[in-house]
């Protein structure tokens, strides 16, 4: 794979974090942490389930935070974005019937071929709306506090960015902070969370699938151009 950079910044929020952090370690590669969101889950009303065919979920943290309430629709297939988020869907004891790879849009429209047109998607309260598509917030992605000396802390590592919310709230930060994004280097989860970075940035890389395992690996062959030493 090439030199692996000598520091990761790894910025979703746990349990995700964790998870990356490990698989950057196995991979060799530094890792520091800095969440910049901390998941909860919100009160919600369940739906009567005879009005939809399935569920859609776009993100695992749907399944995690339900709560009670995925009980009472557990008799409805489900419809997932990412092989994560169909593997926790499925420990939750849902059958999922179709796993898409690329975007929520996209698996609407596998889940529509399949006869699937009635969606009831459980999602964040920042999620984006979709077409025909009734949605419902089961948790709350909340912004952390991050010091500008958090950000000189890691100046060097390779930002991960999983989101689009996340790559456009750590542009934010560094713009605060004062920093050159030219200082940066930025490997994203998709073009489209590339895109919500903005631009300026002294690298910018895109992984050739929306996964976590994709992005390390295109971590791994970024030149080792930092200095920065430890782990958090």
């Amino acid at each position: 794979m090439g030199t692996a950079p000598v520091a990761a910044l790894v910025l979703r929020p746990e349990p995700g974090n964790s998870v990356t952090a490990k698989r950057l370690s196995e991979a060799g590669i530094v890792a520091h942490r800095l969440p910049l969101f901390l998941v909860r889950p919100l009160d919600w009303v369940v739906p009567d389930p005879a009005r939809f065919d399935a569920l859609l979920l776009t993100s695992a943290n749907a399944v995690r935070h339900a709560g009670a309430g995925l009980l009472a629709l557990a008799g409805l297939p489900a419809v997932a974005v990412g092989q994560a988020t169909a593997r926790q869907a499925e420990d939750a004891g849902l059958c999922v019937t179709v796993v898409g790879a690329d975007d929520a849009a996209t698996v609407v429209a596998q889940a529509r071929a399949a006869g699937l047109s009635r969606l009831l998607h459980l999602g964040g309260r920042e999620r984006v709306a979709l077409a025909d598509v009734e949605g419902i917030a089961v948790y709350a992605s909340d912004e952390v506090a991050v010091a500008p000396s958090a950000l000189e802390r890691h100046a060097g590592a390779v930002a991960m960015l999983h989101s689009a919310r996340a790559a456009a709230r750590f542009a934010a930060l560094v713009d605060a902070a004062e920093q050159l994004r030219q200082d940066w280097r930025l490997a994203a989860l998709s073009m489209a969370v590339a895109q919500a970075a903005g631009e300026g940035w002294g690298e910018v890389r895109v992984a050739p699938a929306p996964t976590d395992r994709a992005l390390i690996d295109l971590l791994a062959r970024y030149p080792d151009a930092s200095r920065s030493a430890g782990a958090d």
